[in-house]
């Protein structure tokens, strides 16, 4: 960022009351078009927010605690409340009620994280273990419970109007997360469905933390609806470029193994482009995609994929949808956070570059 790098979290070995002792400060993606007076209140907001979400996980019992703070102290972008915040600068700025949005829509994040990892059967999250890999699997589906009542706790302070949006956010992740983990059905188009369930799983989320933000800011109600327009397709975007770096990408870069998504048998949009080919020198490849693979069937199929026509064409989708987020910005006036928001989905969509 121009002006300052915003960063979240309190200092390693921090431990003054609301600080992550011991955590890794999470750096948010870089924003170059971000000046310095809006960098500092990034900032400073970033650093409210972190408070807050250790604060609200705090608990009498030192185990649950501990639990509950393990994939927030375990590092992240905050991506989504960089957005909420970004988004309130359209209006008003970065008060109380955006922070509570921010920190209440992170949370729900974190605690879908919990769940991913069990449906993943993933040892590694944020380069550390997963807490179904620490814990179990009936604690990390617990705890990811409770981070979601947390978050609607925090959420119901700020009005039936967002309790209703988190209520039917909550809807649609978990009717996306349902859908991802089954085949797409025969009668359907693979691809649409595929792009479906990326907007519920990922989009909606996003686009509520922008929601949030515009509503909590001040904006008029058709910059909100615009805003939101954006957030939903910057989640698209953002969850298109996580499964090209699944397959692109090495461990050390991603924190975790590459490939989850050709272990579960998943059909994102590499593997759907390959499966379409009709050239015979896929067969290989095509045999690997629709079998279960073991270790080493996935380093095959990534050593194939990799540098298939269908990655190519997988970027380029990911940066045509970044195009229509960013057109659904074209009637918001200009402004600093305008084109932070600009810059912050040019950050997401190339970062499987």
């Amino acid at each position: 960022m121009t002006g300052g790098d915003a960063r979240t979290g309190g200092s390693d070995g921090d431990d003054r009351p609301g600080a992550m002792s011991g955590a890794s400060a999470p750096t948010t993606l870089p924003l170059p078009e971000v000046s310095p007076q809006l960098a500092a209140r990034l900032t400073d907001g970033l650093e409210r927010v972190e408070r807050l979400i250790v604060e609200r996980s705090r608990h009498e019992d030192a185990f649950i605690e501990e639990a509950n703070l393990h994939l927030a102290r375990a590092g992240g972008k905050r991506f989504r409340p960089m957005l909420t915040l970004l988004a309130a600068e359209l209006g008003d700025g970065i008060d109380d009620a955006v922070v509570a949005a921010a920190a209440g829509v992170e949370l729900t994040h974190l605690a879908s994280l919990y769940h991913d990892d069990v449906m993943d059967q993933a040892e590694l999250r944020r380069g550390a273990p997963s807490a179904n890999a620490r814990y179990d699997n009936s604690t990390a589906i617990l705890v990811g419970d409770l981070l979601f009542g947390t978050a609607s706790d925090i959420i119901a302070d700020l009005g039936p109007e967002a309790v209703k949006i988190q209520a039917q956010t909550f809807i649609r992740l978990c009717s996306g997360q349902i859908r991802d983990d089954r085949p797409c059905p025969p009668e359907q188009d693979p691809r649409a469905y595929y792009r479906g369930v990326l907007a519920d799983k990922t989009g909606v989320l996003v686009a509520t933390a922008a929601r949030y933000g515009a509503m909590f800011g001040g904006c008029s109600a058709a910059t909100v609806a615009q805003v939101t327009e954006f957030g939903e397709r910057l989640g698209v975007a953002f969850q298109l470029a996580d499964d090209l770096i699944d397959v692109v990408s090495d461990r050390d870069e991603l924190g975790k193994e590459p490939g989850t998504d050709l272990r579960e048998g998943k059909r994102t949009l590499p593997v759907l482009g390959a499966l379409a080919s009709d050239d015979p020198a896929d067969a290989e490849l095509q045999r690997l995609l629709t079998s279960d693979l073991d270790d080493d069937g996935v380093q095959r199929a990534l050593q194939l994929l990799r540098p298939h026509p269908a990655v190519a064409a997988a970027r380029e989708e990911t940066v045509a949808v970044g195009r229509e987020a960013i057109d659904a910005l074209a009637e918001v006036p200009d402004s600093d956070a305008k084109r932070a928001l600009v810059a912050l989905m040019e950050s997401v969509v190339h970062r499987a570059s």
